[in-house]
Parts: C-alpha cells; sequence; structure tokens
C-alpha cells in the first residue's frame, strides 16, 4: 500500500479555485479504478490544528496498491492554470492504528518498523460535537510548541471539515525527534492525558510513512527528508 499527498498552494485571490476543485476533483478520483481511498481537503493557517482556514491551500490524499498510481493529468493541467504551488509526497505505512470514515485506510501494521530515517506522521481525529470547546481550548499552545520542535522539517494542517475532522500532517528528521515531542513536551503530554480522560474523539488515526519521492519542495529540503530512505525513482 502506498499513499500520496498532494498540497496545493493557489496565487493570492485565487483560493475560490482551489475551493471548486475539491467538488470538481471528485469525478477524476473516483474513476481512477486504481485509487482505492482518497480525501479533499482544507489547510489550516498555521501548519496543524488551526481554527483560522488558509483558503489559498487545499490538500489531496489516496492510496494505491501501486506504487506508480497518480492523480489525474486533468488535476495537474488545472493546478498549472492556476499557477498553483505544487508540493507532492509519496509515503509508504509503516506503523499505526485508528480508522478513517470507519476505513482500515492503510491496511494492517505491525507497529514494529525498525526505520531510523526521516519519517512522515498523519495524526488526524474527528472531534466529538460536545467535546469541541475542549479541544479548541487546548491545542493552542501545542501547536505553538510544534513550530519550534526541534527535528521538525515541515508541517501542514489539513481536513474535511472545519473545526471537526482535523489532521496534522508533518515530517521529523527521525522518530527519535518525533517521540520526544510527542511524549517529552508537557503541554502535549497533558492535552493527550486530556482526550482520553475527557472522551474528545469520535474517531482518529495515527499513521507513521517511509518516504519515498517528494516534489516541489527546494532541494535541500528534499534531499533532508530522503535520508535513510530507500529512494524511488519514477520509471
Amino acid at each position: 500500500m502506498f499513499c500520496t499527498l498532494i498540497i496545493a498552494r493557489y496565487p493570492k485571490y485565487s483560493g475560490v479555485f482551489g475551493f471548486l476543485s475539491m467538488a470538481i476533483f471528485r469525478i477524476p478520483l473516483y474513476i481512477n479504478k486504481k485509487i482505492k481511498f482518497f480525501k479533499l481537503m482544507g489547510s489550516g493557517k498555521n501548519g496543524t490544528f488551526d481554527l483560522q482556514p488558509d483558503l489559498n491551500q487545499w490538500a489531496i490524499l489516496f492510496t494505491a496498491e501501486d506504487i506508480n498510481t497518480k492523480a489525474s493529468k486533468f488535476i495537474y493541467n488545472y493546478f498549472r492554470f492556476f499557477n498553483c504551488d505544487i508540493k507532492e509526497l509519496l509515503l509508504e505505512p509503516i506503523e499505526g492504528h485508528g480508522l478513517w470514515d470507519g476505513k482500515k485506510v492503510f491496511t494492517e501494521f505491525n507497529n514494529k518498523s525498525e526505520h531510523n530515517g526521516s519519517i512522515a506522521v498523519l495524526t488526524r481525529a474527528t472531534i466529538k460535537l460536545n467535546r469541541l470547546k475542549n479541544f479548541w481550548n487546548n491545542v493552542d499552545s501545542v501547536a505553538k510548541k510544534m513550530s519550534t520542535a526541534q527535528g521538525l522539517m515541515i508541517s501542514y494542517g489539513i481536513g474535511e471539515m472545519p473545526w471537526i475532522k482535523q489532521a496534522t500532517f508533518s515530517v521529523w528528521e527521525n522518530k527519535n525527534l518525533m517521540k520526544d515531542f510527542a511524549y517529552g513536551m508537557r503541554e502535549h503530554t497533558a492535552v493527550i492525558n486530556k482526550t482520553r480522560k475527557e472522551n474528545w474523539y469520535k474517531e482518529e488515526l495515527f499513521v507513521r510513512f517511509r518516504i519515498l519521492s517528494v516534489k516541489g519542495f527546494p532541494e535541500n529540503v528534499a534531499a533532508k527528508m530522503l535520508t535513510l530512505q530507500p529512494h524511488y525513482e519514477e520509471a
């Protein structure tokens, strides 16, 4: 199983075309039989869970069994027509747990990966309506700390539904530095404990990925992301 994440940033005042794409792109993604699962998502402003949407940034995530599966030419031509800045990552899920809309999107994990290179992480949750206030009152301090965390290379806040269905996608230099943030930072562990105690989530998903290829990033950033990775060259 492989996963592709595309982040598209539209030029200033062009975000409405990103909004329209969330409806238009469903057709080519749906008819592509190689794609097993897909989501079209908006973005938050500050690279993680955020109440304020970034109307110029939109995301596509899809999974496939074939490593060469791409989004359709129509989608890429649409991005080019509106002069979008495109970031694209090809990923292989290696560890994780949880469901997405009740589905095991990334198949089963053994959760014993010995991978020690740079690592991508997707954390997603559907927040219960009666716990929205609890969630948003607590995540801001964690988001601010995350932006300066040691080992963090990039981070995007993405989601299918503003304020309710939220996700953070991040890339870290290695698993140890990611764990230092996730389990070593007092504010973050406090929020994790509250989610369990107060039962904030209707559904949650946590996945770690090996990074196989990247496009659209500065050369130095791309090289760092692919450190110790089984680099994939397109045919």
